[in-house]
């Protein structure tokens, strides 16, 4: 039995949120208690991954689109797709305009609809594009991306309303020590956050571009859903992993055109 709550937050947050192989543990409220504390070195994993695969194409001479096209699908690979799954199932929900009960079942739905599939569709190719503009980005601030978007997503699970208090999310929301796992999480998004503006004006753009989607996270939440849930806080991940490294490469171009 392992007795470290450290370990064992690990231990709950990659076996959730990663393929990843780890020991098993029963989700018990003192296991879950810091799970979400630890979110954010699943974004450390897939920053490493990242820089190894673009070492790699480099040394092998692998042209940008292959580069890109690693770095486009590694942290779906790293995750198992699951915050994917909550974006689309978001995007169905919002093209549906319907009641917040409507889109809560919705988002129970294991099925995709048109809108999921259009906008997976569209954000895929994005992603694409952007990480095969930005082949020698260096591999601190990528990884400032993943762990930025983790801390915030699971920050927001600490502290805005949620809809459902019996899902996946709500269980983790609900289990955890709340004032030190929302300090504790506010204070990597800090660090991120610095980490990224230490890297110029990109870094401040990209830095930017998550905290403003963030802030249009929060007013979609509480206007389209009354509330936050494990879709909405994937929807959010995936849309500011989106966001900053799109933000990045158009400064880091628009500087370079000045």
């Amino acid at each position: 039995m392992i007795n470290n709550p450290a370990l064992c937050a690990i231990f709950i947050t990659f076996s959730m949120y990663t393929v990843i192989p780890v020991p098993a543990l029963d989700w018990t409220e003192r296991n879950l208690r810091y799970a979400l504390l630890a979110f954010p070195l699943v974004g450390i994993v897939i920053g490493i991954a990242e820089a190894l695969w673009a070492a790699l194409c480099a040394a092998l001479g692998f042209p940008p689109l292959l580069t890109g096209a690693g770095r486009c699908l590694i942290p779906l690979l790293i995750t198992g797709g699951i915050h994917m799954d909550g974006f689309v199932d978001t995007c169905d929900a919002l093209g549906s305009h319907a009641s917040y009960e409507k889109k809560h079942e919705i988002l129970k739905d294991p099925h995709i609809g048109a809108f999921g599939s259009i906008r997976l569709g569209m954000y895929l190719t994005a992603s694409l594009a952007v990480w095969t503009s930005l082949p020698g980005i260096g591999a601190i601030p990528a990884t400032a991306f993943f762990v930025l978007s983790r801390a915030l997503s699971g920050f927001s699970l600490m502290s805005f309303p949620l809809y459902d208090k019996t899902g996946l999310a709500g269980t983790f929301a609900e289990a955890a020590d709340k004032p030190r796992v929302r300090q504790g999480l506010l204070i990597i998004c800090c660090f991120s956050t610095a980490v990224l503006i230490a890297n110029g004006f990109p870094g401040l753009f990209a830095a930017a571009s998550a905290w403003l989607t963030f802030a249009v996270y929060y007013r979609m939440a509480k206007r389209e859903f009354g509330g936050t849930g494990g879709d909405l806080a994937g929807w959010f991940l995936q849309t500011a992993e989106l966001c900053m490294p799109a933000a990045y490469c158009f400064i880091t171009y628009l500087e370079a055109a000045l």
